[in-house]
């Protein structure tokens, strides 16, 4: 008897213990002012977990409901890493339910206009799936281009994303990619050759990095694509003399002690002129492309040799672009004669930088990185109502209300768009 009892008990400790680490793999914990529970994973969707906040009431900027979000901020955390994204997408029918990817609807105009993007990322999976999630049609098409230096969870994440939906893949060709480096262009290149060898006919190519959001619903978007009549849409600037170092002098990628590990440094060598008489001009990273200028970029001589004059430069993605758009006889191109196209005036991101809130736009509320603002719930209306397509910076660790009013703000505008839905 003393023996069966002695296993009895031993099978019932195997099994508590089995099933605490189970509870431990499919949960996710949130803390509240240092307490905490753990909400299961099989009810679990980042959507679900909501803040209790009024968006409309932070939309009109009620300063109740401002300080409450500020408080919630500082006193809520929702630890949400890769894993978490591995663990909702390891089960694709149940990841597909709980985001509501399964209830997209779109009209014929945006089903005769579908879109590509060009997706640059290398950490934070749960905010790389809210960036995809919101800017998610099924007739569009997505590449994901992650890291090569990316942690193994991270890349699981994105593979299982992209084993789920149909219209999402990973890019056939991956760059290691360095800070200011010529590799960070290439990323975005490898994309837009996979894109354009899919059967689907995208009218428009938008790329996006780990840390904007849409500001637009795809229906909003597609109209004022539509209205582009071809041409194209990114910042094109005169450079400074101080950014002309940037691509008159050689750089070589060196090891640097700090946050970037490698980051290409200023040699005393001089560069040749650019090939083919380009005039260089300025811009960012980001861009809306036709598919015809993708097609140019793709096949052009004049644009090949013009990446291999960019290798040793810094910063290239800042400068490639912006002057190919200028080139006469690239499809939609900008005269040389023609003004600078500044941020304020292209609409592909709207981006706060602290030397200039207070003058040409409002404080950030939320925190800065690099000078740049990752913004804060406080901002939301400023992003809304200011006219841009897409915003750079967010982060879901700093401030997770942000986020969660701007998909409530662009559902609703779905829901009008789509009574249906």
């Amino acid at each position: 008897v003393k023996k069966c009892l002695l296993l009895h008990r031993c099978f019932l400790f195997t099994s508590s213990l089995l099933l605490l680490c189970l509870l431990k793999l499919l949960s996710v914990r949130v803390s509240v002012r240092g307490s905490s529970y753990v909400q299961p994973f099989s009810t679990y969707s980042p959507v679900q977990l909501r803040y209790d906040i009024n968006c409309t009431a932070i939309y009109e900027l009620e300063p109740v409901e401002i300080g409450r979000s500020l408080e919630l901020r500082r006193t809520v955390s929702m630890d949400i890493d890769d894993s978490t994204t591995v663990s909702l997408t390891s089960d694709c029918l149940m990841f597909l339910h709980s985001r509501g990817y399964h209830t997209v609807t779109t009209q014929q105009v945006e089903q005769s206009f579908p879109l590509a993007y060009s997706l640059v990322v290398h950490k934070n999976a749960p905010m790389v799936e809210h960036i995809l999630r919101a800017i998610y049609a099924p007739h569009n098409i997505y590449c994901i281009h992650y890291d090569q230096k990316s942690s193994p969870t991270f890349i699981k994440a994105m593979q299982n994303v992209a084993h789920c939906l149909p219209n999402v893949f990973i890019a056939t060709r991956l760059e290691s990619v360095q800070y200011a480096h010529v590799s960070r262009l290439h990323a975005d290149l490898h994309c837009l050759s996979d894109l354009l060898q899919k059967d689907t006919a995208w009218r428009y190519v938008i790329n996006m990095c780990g840390q904007d959001f849409p500001l637009r619903t795809n229906y909003d978007l597609v109209l004022e694509l539509q209205a582009l009549n071809g041409t194209n849409m990114l910042e094109s600037s005169r450079p400074s003399l101080l950014k002309r170092q940037r691509f008159t002098f050689q750089h070589q990628l060196k090891s640097v002690p700090y946050e970037y590990r490698s980051i290409p440094v200023k040699t005393r060598a001089t560069k040749q002129p650019p090939p083919h008489g380009i005039q260089v001009f300025i811009g960012s990273a980001y861009f809306v492309l036709s598919r015809e200028f993708v097609q140019y970029i793709q096949s052009s001589p004049v644009a090949r040799d013009f990446l291999a004059w960019s290798a040793d430069t810094y910063s290239p993605d800042e400068h490639f672009w912006a002057s190919m758009v200028r080139v006469p006889g690239a499809p939609g191109h900008i005269p040389y004669s023609a003004p600078d196209i500044s941020d304020l005036i292209s609409k592909t991101r709207l981006v706060k930088w602290n030397y200039l809130e207070g003058s040409l736009y409002p404080a950030c509320t939320g925190t800065h990185m690099r000078s740049v603002c990752i913004y804060g719930a406080a901002e939301l209306r400023w992003l809304l109502t200011y006219g841009h397509w897409f915003a750079n910076k967010f982060d879901l660790k700093v401030d997770p209300i942000l986020i969660q009013c701007l998909e409530e703000k662009l559902l609703e505008r779905q829901r009008i768009i789509h009574p249906q839905q």
